[in-house]
């Protein structure tokens, strides 16, 4: 065999080995509702936003499981599902609509419960934004239960923790549009400040403030993309 038929051979090999690498591979989803739907969500108590069959189509036009992104997104990459570990009206930090306490639904408190997957994909931040719950400071070490009440202490308590738990899983941020700029630039810094690939989301269609059919596989087809690039 000439030298170029066996750096042929080389290749295609390394290109089957990666596709090999790449299918098959378990996600878990780590959500707030635009990550839900009803009887695929883990645990069951969990409460979610998008419902089979809705009837009520001026909240949103989303009707069946297949139609979320991340459902197309699994489905066209070749993962397979860990968990949908997803809540609505989760935030990251401790903080809630109208100062409530939103300990017990907040990421920082389900982020232990996301199974063993290959990748973990976090959607998360934007009921902070929307709850208005204090910034806080940039704070990367000894954090307490109270600075977890502030969004970025909150979110470099969640990070480390992950990037620490899930050892060898690649994490990815998925950053929602139309936030406020100190969530954005919030999320983005703490983000690079772990090694943690950050997805950013443009001009997603929406109803009731909630991911559309069309905004659902814009979304797909944006985190598809950013994978693709890398």
């Amino acid at each position: 065999m000439s030298t170029i038929m066996k750096r042929l051979s080389l290749v295609l090999f390394l290109c089957q080995t990666f596709v090999l690498l790449v299918s098959g591979q378990t996600v878990t989803i780590f959500g707030d509702s635009y990550s839900t739907f009803e009887g695929y969500i883990t645990p069951e108590t969990n409460e979610p936003w998008y419902f089979q069959n809705s009837q009520r189509p001026q909240r949103t036009d989303v009707k069946s499981v297949k139609q979320t992104w991340w459902h197309q997104l699994i489905t066209e990459q070749g993962w397979q599902l860990c968990t949908n570990n997803s809540y609505s009206g989760s935030t990251i930090s401790y903080s809630g609509y109208d100062g409530a306490d939103y300990t017990l639904r907040s990421f920082n408190k389900r982020m232990t419960n996301l199974g063993c997957p290959d990748i973990i994909l976090v959607f998360g931040g934007t009921n902070d934004s929307w709850a208005g719950a204090p910034v806080g400071e940039y704070k990367y070490e000894g954090i307490t239960q109270a600075d977890i009440f502030s969004f970025r202490p909150a979110l470099a308590h969640m990070l480390e923790y992950m990037t620490q738990r899930y050892i060898n899983t690649r994490i990815y941020f998925i950053l929602n549009d139309g936030l406020s700029d100190e969530i954005d630039e919030s999320v983005l810094t703490i983000c690079k400040h772990f090694g943690v690939p950050c997805i950013e989301l443009e001009n997603i269609d929406k109803l009731s403030g909630h991911p559309s059919v069309k905004g659902m596989r814009q979304i797909a087809d944006q985190i598809s993309a950013y994978l693709k690039g890398q």
